[in-house]
C-alpha cells in the first residue's frame, strides 16, 4: 500500500465501481440547455462543478437531510443550501409559518412588524449587535458594512485575509476564497484598480502581518474584516489568540473589527463565533440561517456606529425587498427552533461523529487527511496538514478531492463541489445518515 492510495486488485475495484452507477440523463439535458440561457449554465459559479469535473446534478426537491435530483436519485445532503438549512430542508414548522405569511402578501415595501421580532432575536443572541439593518444577501451586508466602517472612522483602507470571502463586490475580490478559489481566478476582470487600491490583504492567522500593515499605513485603516472561522478556503479555524489579538490591535489603532458571520452566525453557536470564542467585534454581518432558506442578509453592531446609517445618519443604504415578510417569517421560526434545549449539543455530536468517521476511513485506506469541525460546520483536506491559512489549504490534493467527490456522489452522498468550501450538517441528519455516509466513504476511499 502506498500513502494516498489503497492498492486493490482490478476485479475488486471493478466491483466497487459497478455498484455505484448514477443515471444523470435528465440532469445532463437540463444543464446542456441551461448553458445556452445562463453564463456557464448556472446562477452561481461553484454550482457548475468546474473544480470537480463532470456535470452538475440538477435538484428537484429537498426534505430533511435528503435531496432528490430530476433523475430520481436520492442523496444525503451536506451542503444544506450552503448553510441555511440548519434545521433540515423544508422543516414543517417553517413551511407552516410561511404558508400563513403568504396569505398576507410576499412583499410590502413598507415597515413590517416581523422586522422588529427578528431584529430583537438577533440583538438578544449576538453579543456585538445593539442595532441591526436587514438586507437581501451576505454580499449586500458586507458592502454596506464596509461603507459604514469608512463613514464612521473617516478612513478609507480596510484589511481582509487571503481566502476569506465577503461576497462578490469589487472591493472584496482581492485574494478571495469561495468561487474565486474554486475557479482558480486570482481576482476578477472588470474590477478596476481604483476599487481595490484601499483593500489590504494579510494571511489568515498571521497577527504580525496585520501589525505590519497598520505600521505601513498609520491612521489610514478603517478596520479589519474576516470570517472568524473560515468556510471559503475549506474549513479553517482561528489559532489560539488570533481573534483576541485582532481585537487588541484594532482597539489600539482606533480601527473597527468586523466579523463576517454570514456562515458562522447561529451555526457554530447560537450567538455565532463571537459568542463561541468570547471575542466581541464592533460590527457583524449575518445571512443564511437568519433567513431560514430565503434570501436575507443583515449587518449590525454598536448603537453609536449603526446610527450613522440612513435615515438615522448620513451613510446611505437601501433595498426594495429588505426585511420582506417571508424572509423575516422563515428566520424567526428557524431561530425559535434553534433555541430548543440540546440543539447545539446534538449538532456538535452528529458532526463530530461524521468528521471523525470520514478521517478514520480515509486514513485506514492510506490517504493523508486533515480536518475537523465546530458544531455543525466541518471540513476535510487531502493532505497531512495542519491547515492554518489559504496557502496551507492550497496544498490539498485537488485532483484526489475531485475523484472522491464523484465517488461519493455515485454512492448517494452530496458534498460541496469544491475543496475550498466547508460542509454543513443539520438537526435532520441522523446517526443512520452519518453511518451510511461513512460506509460510502470507505468504498470511495478504496477506489480513488
Amino acid at each position: 500500500m502506498s500513502l494516498g492510495r489503497l492498492c486493490i486488485d482490478t476485479e475488486e475495484e471493478s466491483d466497487l465501481v459497478s455498484t455505484a452507477s448514477l443515471n444523470t440523463q435528465k440532469s445532463d439535458e437540463i444543464f446542456a440547455a441551461a448553458q445556452h440561457l445562463m453564463p456557464g449554465g448556472v446562477s452561481s459559479p461553484v454550482r457548475a462543478f468546474k473544480s470537480v469535473g463532470g456535470q452538475p446534478i440538477v435538484f428537484d426537491r429537498v426534505k430533511g437531510a435528503r435531496a432528490w435530483d430530476v433523475d430520481g436519485n436520492e442523496y444525503i445532503d451536506y451542503v444544506g443550501t450552503w448553510g441555511p438549512a440548519i434545521c433540515g430542508h423544508a422543516h414543517p414548522d417553517v413551511l407552516q409559518a410561511l404558508a400563513a405569511a403568504l396569505e398576507k402578501g410576499t412583499s410590502f415595501g413598507a415597515p413590517c412588524a416581523l422586522e422588529n421580532v427578528l431584529a430583537e432575536m438577533v440583538i438578544q443572541a449576538v453579543p456585538s449587535v445593539e442595532m441591526v439593518r436587514f438586507v437581501n444577501s451576505g454580499t449586500e451586508a458586507c458592502m454596506a458594512v464596509l461603507r459604514l466602517m469608512r463613514a464612521y472612522t473617516q478612513r478609507e483602507k480596510v484589511i481582509k485575509f487571503a481566502g476569506c470571502y465577503h461576497g462578490h463586490a469589487d472591493m472584496f475580490l482581492v485574494q478571495a476564497g469561495s468561487g474565486v478559489a474554486t475557479l482558480g481566478l486570482p481576482d476578477s476582470p472588470g474590477v478596476p484598480k481604483s476599487a481595490t487600491q484601499n483593500t489590504l490583504a494579510a494571511p489568515y492567522n498571521d497577527l504580525e502581518a496585520v501589525k505590519a500593515l497598520f505600521a505601513e499605513h498609520p491612521g489610514e485603516i478603517a478596520g479589519v474584516i474576516l470570517e472568524p472561522v473560515v468556510g471559503n478556503s475549506g474549513f479553517v479555524t482561528p489559532d489560539a489568540g488570533f481573534l483576541e489579538g485582532l481585537r487588541e490591535i484594532t482597539q489600539e489603532q482606533g480601527a473597527l473589527l468586523v466579523f463576517d458571520e454570514v456562515m458562522t452566525g447561529f451555526r457554530i453557536a447560537y450567538g455565532g463565533a463571537q459568542a463561541k470564542f468570547n471575542v466581541i467585534p464592533d460590527l457583524t454581518t449575518l445571512g443564511k440561517v437568519i433567513g431560514g432558506g430565503l434570501p436575507v442578509g443583515a449587518y449590525g453592531g454598536r448603537r453609536e456606529i449603526m446610527e450613522m446609517v440612513a435615515p438615522a445618519g448620513p451613510m446611505y443604504q437601501a433595498g426594495t425587498l429588505s426585511g420582506n415578510p417571508l424572509a423575516m417569517t422563515a428566520g424567526i421560526k428557524t431561530l425559535e427552533l434553534l433555541q430548543k434545549p440540546g440543539t447545539y449539543e446534538q449538532l456538535e455530536r452528529i458532526t463530530r461523529k461524521l468528521i471523525d468517521g470520514l478521517l478514520q476511513a480515509g486514513r485506514d485506506a492510506g490517504h493523508e487527511l486533515y480536518g475537523g469541525n465546530i458544531s455543525a460546520m466541518f471540513g476535510m483536506f487531502f493532505q497531512a496538514g495542519p491547515v492554518h491559512s489559504y496557502d496551507d489549504a492550497k496544498k490539498s490534493d485537488l485532483e484526489k478531492f475531485s475523484r472522491f467527490h464523484r465517488a461519493m456522489l455515485e454512492r448517494g452522498i452530496y458534498l460541496a463541489p469544491s475543496q475550498f468550501e466547508a460542509g454543513f450538517t443539520s438537526l435532520a441528519h441522523s446517526d443512520e445518515d452519518v453511518e451510511q455516509t461513512i460506509s460510502a466513504a470507505r468504498e470511495a476511499f478504496a477506489v480513488i
